[in-house]
């Protein structure tokens, strides 16, 4: 036999068993999938945009437009998209009296991410850029309903601890479309400045479309033209809202934002997980129009000086009644696997793009809300689809009820604190401020996606990571608040009761959607014969050489 005989049996021989194993019937078919549509929420589309091409590889195919949050509400109302995603519920009836309601199909909210609501702008002085600055809460409402209107206002030189801008007039950008942004921003406002908000929206609560007053200040359709607006070549003195991703994604500025520590704070991934370890979340599963909806009150005053106050999550609408005009059993998996992703691996992505992953108990109430389509349709394949299987960087693979992403969120910089600073550092990069050896304040945690859980540095006396007692005050670092009980700093949704994963412990590992047991063993055969191919290739050309010296 010649030598290129033998090579060429080995290759015919691995790829004979490569075809033999790859082909395998699964344990389980898989319904095939369909197209699915959606529309609704900006805030939540960049991170939305990535999942939908990291699915496309395996077969799913989403159809994504923005929109805004109440359009996506309607539109699924309406029956001509198959789920919406929004940053508030049905709110019964919208500012202009029209209905805001389902319009009877049946559906279920899934959180779906978090993030925080950020505030940027272009402000030069001379031809540099203001990449630092600095605002409270009360001057942001003022900004927002015309009463602090220029760079120079006293309030604006206060909150930046002396330092005083340029006489140059400041040109809001508001949202003109109906946009959940606008109303989570709204909602901070309604609650926390009351009496700045409520004389100049006319009446209390929120709303998706954002009063516009006067000739100075802009409205824009969407949040990538907002983020257009101000960072544009006209855009000096602007200041605009955007999820934290718009900026980030531009490398623009965001304002750091004053929180009730006494800490000016930047929509971080660990600063908006640390805020939000005060949300409540509705746990009324007889009631779906508010199953899983956030209450943000005790967000908004967070006293821990690394939170972010304006924090919040953003939601799909999904459907899942059995005779709903628009699914088939195709599409039903399409939702339910695009899902999953976006709940376990999708997750990890989360961080890097501006967002804050989900905690454990809002990912395994998604989970059960998926699990309504499969009782829709029992053909849907949820196999292999539990919470067990999620590579998540907020989840504590012996401790459900940690938040790990909050308890090692670095320490705020002293330069970062009321009265002190500004920092040098520049804001929209995604890292802390630059700290000192005496608060440890900025120092950057071990990426959690990567599966650390590195220590940030802490004041003396918080334990940063440490043992405070289960339900500990805010900033101890601790460990977090029970279940169902009050909320700890380091801990999962608390006060007013939260979705528990039941009593049996849910430990993550690093499986995700991709992983199924079929394909590990698959491949692990498959790597057995190819390593003995090549243990065993050496050996027979050698032979084969010395048999032709031989001759």
């Amino acid at each position: 036999m010649k030598l290129p005989r033998i090579l060429s049996a080995l290759v015919v021989i691995a790829m004979t068993c490569v075809t033999a194993f790859s082909t395998s019937p699964p344990a389980q078919a898989r319904a095939a999938y369909a197209t699915i549509e959606g529309t609704g929420s900006t805030w939540s589309q960049i991170i939305v945009d990535q999942w939908i091409a990291d699915v496309d590889a395996n077969g799913i195919k989403v159809v994504y437009t923005g929109g805004g949050s109440s359009k996506g509400r309607k539109d699924f109302s309406q029956n001509t998209t198959d789920f919406a995603i929004s940053e508030i519920p049905y709110q019964g009836q919208d500012e202009t009296g029209q209905a805001d309601t389902s319009n009877g199909r049946d559906f279920a909210y899934l959180p779906l991410v978090a993030g925080g609501t950020a505030f940027t702008y272009q402000l030069k002085v001379g031809n540099t850029m203001v990449k630092n600055l600095r605002l409270s809460g009360e001057t942001l409402a003022k900004i927002f309903t015309n009463q602090v209107t220029n760079w120079n206002d006293p309030a604006i030189t206060a909150d930046n601890n002396g330092r005083s801008f340029p006489d140059k007039k400041i040109v809001p950008v508001v949202r003109s479309d109906g946009s959940g942004t606008t109303a989570q921003f709204t909602t901070w406002l309604d609650k926390a400045y009351p009496s700045i908000w409520r004389p100049y929206f006319g009446k209390t609560g929120l709303t998706s479309y954002y009063p516009k007053k006067g000739d100075v200040m802009i409205a824009q359709s969407g949040s990538d033209q907002v983020m257009n607006t101000v960072s544009g070549f006209a855009g000096d003195g602007t200041i605009g809202y955007v999820e934290y991703s718009y900026p980030l994604d531009k490398g623009y500025p965001v304002v750091k934002v004053l929180n009730r520590g006494g800490y000016y704070a930047e929509p971080t991934q660990y600063n908006t997980a640390v805020a939000l370890t005060r949300a409540r979340i509705n746990t009324d599963k007889a009631d779906p129009n508010t199953y899983l909806t956030q209450i943000l009150d005790d967000v908004y005053t967070n006293p821990d000086p690394r939170a972010y106050p304006i924090s919040s999550y953003s939601y799909m609408v999904i459907p899942t009644g059995a005779d709903d005009p628009r699914m088939t059993t195709a599409k039903r998996q399409s939702i339910a696997d695009f899902v999953y992703y976006s709940l376990c691996a999708g997750q990890t992505k989360a961080g890097p793009f501006g967002y804050s992953p989900l905690p454990l108990n809002l990912v395994s109430a998604g989970f059960d809300q998926i699990a309504n389509m499969k009782k829709a349709d029992p053909a849907v394949n949820l196999t292999d689809r539990d919470v067990r299987s999620c590579n998540n960087p907020t989840f504590d693979g012996k401790n459900p009820n940690k938040n790990v992403l909050a308890e090692i969120a670095p320490q705020p910089a002293s330069c970062d604190k009321q009265g002190e600073g500004p920092c040098g550092t520049d804001t929209g990069t995604n890292t802390p401020s630059g700290g000192d050896s005496s608060t440890g304040g900025g120092a950057v945690p071990t990426d959690p996606a990567a599966g650390g859980s590195g220590t940030p540095g802490a004041p003396t006396g918080t334990g940063a990571g440490g043992g405070a007692a289960v339900g500990g005050p805010p900033g101890s670092g601790g460990a977090p608040g029970a279940v169902g009980g009050p909320p700890g700093s380091g801990g999962v949704t608390g006060a007013g009761g939260v979705v528990s994963a039941g009593d049996e412990a849910v430990y993550a590992n690093s499986t995700t959607l991709e992983d199924r047991p079929l394909d590990s063993k698959t491949f692990a055969w498959v790597a057995v014969f190819l390593l003995v191919a090549l243990v065993l290739l050496p050996g027979l050309v050698s032979a084969r050489v010395r048999r032709r010296g031989d001759a």
